[in-house]
């Protein structure tokens, strides 16, 4: 499932409130983005489309949901990233960032840490 930039900030919002109607949604988004209702709603019918979503009429108005869990949706974009960048491997990913200064004293911190979990349970 392909989900788009403007889609994946709709969907963010989603798994932040677990299930609203649009207005709530869009009241979710508005720090981030001046989008209209009308835009909310285009997005949240794209995606309900896509079978991303639910909807379930509530009262007057639709109560949306995902129906893509985040884990799911962040592992089916990393995969592509790495396929599509880098032949499916992490270590040209990371390469990538050191050569070009992208890493942070943390974030090599974190990738040592990570590295030696790994190896403790290898």
């Amino acid at each position: 499932m392909r989900i788009s930039g403007a889609e994946s900030v709709v969907m963010k919002a989603l798994w932040r409130i677990e299930s609203g109607t649009a207005e709530e949604i869009a009241a979710a988004i508005e720090a981030d983005r001046d989008w209209s209702i009308a835009t909310i709603k285009t997005l949240l019918n794209r995606l309900l489309t896509k079978k991303a979503v639910t909807a379930v009429m509530h009262g007057r108005r639709y109560l949306y949901a995902p129906r893509l869990k985040e884990t799911d949706y962040v592992q089916e974009e990393s995969r592509g990233l790495l396929d599509r960048l880098f032949g499916g491997k992490v270590a040209p990913l990371v390469s990538h960032f050191a050569e070009t200064k992208q890493l942070s004293a943390e974030d090599i911190a974190e990738l040592k840490r990570l590295i030696a979990e790994l190896d403790d349970d290898a």
